[in-house]
């Protein structure tokens, strides 16, 4: 136990009441830092990998234990940011103290980080992964130009991830951001439900409307807002949109039933 005191994460913020970070209510911790660049990002202050505030795993658990009748509706720990897996030594000592509690983990990730030719990142992977319950990987694009285009990172290790945490059994939910004429377009979309059509991991799909509420923090920033003039999502064409994805999970899904 001494260990964990000695694991430090730059913490950009925590949440006490998250009801759309996973199941039931969650303690959300919001890490700092990501290589992402995504052009809808709502949190760009997140980006910055050396800023946050230093916590001690202990700390969080305290703040977690000072609500937790509130997540006894198949709640539990989340975090985000940021990017999680930017640091993993400090999600497995959280995950580890919040395991011992009985308490469900979540990671809500872009896989951004995850890379396989990494043997020494491997060998800590594994290790969170068995302290994991949930996995919420938000793909982008399943296209590797446009995903560029779109966060300025490419997607193949981010995919790669998917296949990792099938075959680590960790349950997965997907989630997609729909924007007008950048993600909408429902030839990708079928791809993406193919794609994650052969994992058996697949537990979810969040098909989320783009909103245009992050510009204002830009502006405030000082910073440039890649899709000022993109409308919001038409939340009415969502659900077709969401249809396309389940066409090409049912698409490979039969395909792997012959």
């Amino acid at each position: 136990m001494q260990e964990n005191k000695k694991v430090l994460g730059r913490i950009h913020s925590l949440e006490s009441f998250g009801t759309v970070d996973g199941p039931g209510t969650r303690f959300v911790v919001f890490v700092q830092g990501c290589p992402m660049r995504c052009a809808y990002c709502h949190n760009p202050d997140t980006w910055e990998m050396n800023s946050g505030t230093l916590m001690e795993p202990e700390y969080i658990m305290e703040q977690y234990e000072r609500n937790k009748p509130f997540y006894q509706n198949g709640g539990g720990i989340t975090v985000t940011g940021g990017e999680p897996l930017m640091q993993v030594d400090f999600l497995i000592a959280l995950f580890t103290l919040a395991k011992e509690q009985g308490v469900h983990t979540c990671i809500d990730s872009s896989g951004i980080a995850f890379n396989p030719d990494s043997a020494a990142l491997m060998e800590k992977l594994d290790h969170l992964m068995t302290l994991t319950d949930l996995v919420m990987l938000d793909i982008k694009h399943i296209d590797p130009i446009k995903h560029k285009e779109l966060t300025s990172q490419e997607n193949t290790n981010i995919l790669k991830f998917a296949e990792y945490l099938n075959e680590k059994h960790v349950d997965m939910w997907i989630r997609h951001v729909v924007v007008p004429g950048i993600t909408d377009d429902e030839v990708y979309l079928e791809k993406l439900g193919y794609f994650i059509g052969g994992l058996s991991n697949l537990k979810a799909l969040d098909v989320l409307p783009y909103h245009t509420m992050g510009e204002t923090k830009y502006e405030k920033l000082g910073m440039e807002y890649k899709l000022k003039g993109v409308p919001p999502m038409d939340k009415t064409k969502l659900l077709d949109k969401k249809q396309a994805i389940l066409n090409g999970i049912k698409k490979r899904r039969a395909e792997l039933a012959k």
